[in-house]
């Protein structure tokens, strides 16, 4: 029996790597240009708007067991 290779093979439709190139090449201002704004898709708009009362109550969680682990250590401070 053969050992595994390490190595994975490519997958098909991969697209080839490019060439690394020099920094000093391109000026700054033509990066910026090239870069997209990021795109919001339907689904994750759609998303966020069905979970806008989520924050709210996360918050009120996080405040009832602040309150609730306050009053345990009072409560082990005082009966010790």
């Amino acid at each position: 029996m053969t050992k595994k290779k390490r190595r994975t093979k490519a997958r098909p439709g991969s697209r080839p790597q490019r060439p690394i190139q020099d920094r000093h090449e391109q000026p700054a201002a033509t990066l910026a240009e090239r870069r997209q704004p990021a795109r919001v898709s339907a689904t994750a708009r759609d998303t966020a708007g069905r979970y806008q009362h989520v924050i709210p109550e996360l918050k009120r969680i996080g405040i009832i067991a602040g309150a609730v682990i306050l009053v345990l250590i009072i409560l082990s401070l005082v009966l010790v």
